[in-house]
């Protein structure tokens, strides 16, 4: 899910690819609350996967996110 999460973040949210690593912190890859709020909406739009946008900022690191991403899908199958 990390490699779909990176997409996301870089083609919807236009932040840099090179910013995003699995060790990043929202911080660290540019995500202000509006992004957050705005991937929370994607991600249950797009994908069917919901995950607050509360619970995507207590997320310390991108691939954290990604984590929380993939037991989301994994419990709605």
């Amino acid at each position: 899910m990390f490699d779909t999460l990176k997409e996301i973040l870089v083609a919807m949210l236009k932040v840099s690819p090179e910013k995003i690593t699995e060790d990043a912190t929202c911080e660290e890859a540019e995500l202000d609350s509006l992004a957050v709020v705005e991937l929370s909406m994607l991600l249950e739009k797009d994908y069917g996967i919901k995950i607050s946008d509360d619970e995507l900022i207590e997320a310390e690191t991108i691939g954290e996110m990604a984590r929380m991403m993939t037991q989301r899908r994994a419990a709605a199958a």
